[in-house]
């Protein structure tokens, strides 16, 4: 029997449904730079509130820069003069390298602090120095400190080959957005540490502090139309100030008489002994310790602190790039920060500070906070450091803000560090179970790995990997031991392996590619090139 046509018409073509995403509610289109900043990186607040504004940059940088060295000097056998004078030289190098930064550098408004990557292989400096053949404790401390600057000198090079020959910045162009989203989250997680768990130390002035940042600066401004500017720029000062002065009065009624000494030392605001042991002026010159002394077996490890602090300024750089308003860093200006960094690196062994600089990520958060992402406020914010570097009174009135005051702003910046290194995957497929794969195991891995490291590291820095060689443990302990460093390499493996080829558009590139050329989008120029037309006289190779 013969079938007609007529008997099986094909169904009519029938409109696809309507997505249920666009039935509940709008959707939102990828946007390269944040809309709501007040200030992006070319515009300047007014003079006043820019002066304020760069104060407060000093104030959050001080944190990392007394708590490091709180923690080094003691164990080199430094005293209290000892512990301010180096405060003192890690605050003028800090401006130094941060006024280099913003004029020859990224040219981002990004605050070069302190790196806790040189804590490992200062910790291994110290123990080689625990003989007890030294005739006191402050000429052990200066043995250790001109070791220091020796191994600071003689690893500041790797930066500067890395960056001046542009291999960083090749280096770059192997990330994509699937590989810059672990990055750039685990900069501001990675460092947990220095949040409640600091906190904790004295949770009756680190909590109200958190609080009352939270309430002033997200609620409080609500309240009123033209109060809205100044509380959300200016929260951070007020909330200081009243949490500080809270702890003063707890320290002078005499609640910490009968404490245990850990929570003297956190909590009560006369325990730092720094604004009794400070000059009122004393200006860091060269080599001020001593002449520095080199040796091998320490150079290695610094090494691997050079290395872990290209990958976590890289990381903080892109997240600054964001805040400010600009373009994401092409692979040029990467390199050639990297580069600026080893010389800052080379500049602070021959001044001898204790450990080498990086981009500050809780200034970047700062720049988040306020929604003022301006290069002038932190330009400003340098003469600060250098100021206070200088004059050791003033400057040490400041230091002596209890830790725990800090560890509840750092819970607020380093959580929008990380959470601005979310925002980058609008510019991939979120959808992909490729891209979905190698975050999760990046972010994962990037977190993990380093706190085994840590968990594994005895109070003397011996870390789990234990050869007969210590410069070999020296480095990778502190390679591992990074956050960003290991979500970098484990992010970069996967996401040039796995498909790369087939996945280019799912990858983010096509975004990505055009920021990594000097001519591959006409932005990079207007955020990235040099003051007063410098690079009409510096070869193309350096740029």
């Amino acid at each position: 029997m013969g079938e007609t046509a007529g008997h099986h018409q094909p169904p009519p073509p029938q409109a696809a449904p309507p997505s249920l995403g666009l039935l509940r509610g709008p959707t939102w289109t990828p946007a390269e730079q944040l809309q709501q900043l007040q200030y992006c990186i070319h515009s300047n607040p007014p003079w006043p509130q820019a002066l304020l504004l760069a104060f407060q940059h000093y104030i959050v940088m001080l944190g990392t820069t007394v708590l490091i060295s709180s923690t080094l000097v003691p164990l080199m056998g430094g005293g209290h003069g000892d512990k301010g004078r180096v405060i003192q030289s890690l605050l003028f190098m800090s401006g130094l390298n941060t006024l280099l930064q913003t004029l020859f550098g990224t040219r981002l408004p990004t605050v070069m602090g302190p790196s806790a990557a040189f804590t490992l292989p200062v910790l291994s400096i110290i123990n080689d120095y625990n003989d007890g053949s030294f005739t006191s404790e402050h000429d052990r401390f200066r043995h250790t400190i001109r070791t220091i600057q020796g191994s600071l000198i003689v690893s500041s090079f790797i930066n500067i080959v890395l960056g001046y020959s542009g291999a960083w910045g090749n280096l770059t162009r192997f990330f994509s957005p699937i590989v810059i989203v672990p990055v750039v989250c685990v900069v501001g997680l990675g460092l947990f540490m220095r949040g409640f768990p600091l906190l904790g130390n004295c949770v009756e002035i680190g909590l109200p502090m958190l609080v009352l940042l939270v309430i002033c600066q997200q609620y409080l401004k609500r309240l009123h139309p033209k109060a809205h500017f100044i509380v959300e720029r200016f929260a951070l000062l007020f909330c200081i100030g009243v949490v500080w002065a809270f702890a003063a009065i707890l320290t002078a009624a005499g609640a910490y008489n009968n404490v245990p000494e850990q929570t003297k030392l956190s909590c009560r605001t006369d325990r730092s002994y720094l604004l009794s042991s400070a000059p009122w002026i004393k200006v860091p010159y060269p080599f001020q310790w001593g002449t520095p002394i080199f040796r091998a077996s320490h150079v290695f490890g610094m090494i691997g602190a050079a290395l872990v602090t290209s990958a976590e300024s890289t990381g903080t750089f892109i997240a600054a790039s964001r805040f400010a308003g600009a373009t994401a860093p092409p692979a040029h200006v990467l390199s050639r920060s990297i580069g600026l960094q080893g010389i800052g690196m080379l500049v602070e062994g021959i001044f001898g500070s204790v450990v080498g600089t990086t981009a500050s990520v809780e200034n970047v958060g700062l720049l988040g906070l306020t929604h003022i992402g301006s290069r002038r406020v932190v330009q400003i914010s340098t003469a600060f450091m250098i100021f206070f570097s200088i004059f050791g009174k003033f400057g040490a009135f400041f230091a002596s803000i209890p830790l725990p005051i800090f560890a509840a702003i750092y819970c607020v910046l380093l959580g929008i560090v990380a959470a601005v290194g979310i925002t980058f995957i609008q510019f991939a497929n979120n959808n992909s179970m490729r891209n979905i794969y190698i975050l999760g195991l990046s972010l994962f891995l990037g977190i993990s790995i380093p706190q085994y490291f840590a968990s594994k590291t005895t109070e003397d820095g011996h870390g789990p990997v234990r050869t007969g060689g210590g410069w070999f443990n020296d480095i990778w302990n502190t390679i591992f031991s990074s956050p960003p460093t290991v979500a970098m390499i484990v992010g970069t493996v996967l996401d040039n392996t796995l498909d790369a080829r087939d996945t280019v558009a799912d990858r983010g590139l096509p975004w990505w590619k055009p920021f990594q050329h000097r001519k591959g989008d006409p932005r990079n120029d207007e955020f990235y090139s040099f003051p007063l037309r410098i690079n009409e006289y510096i070869p193309t190779r350096f740029l």
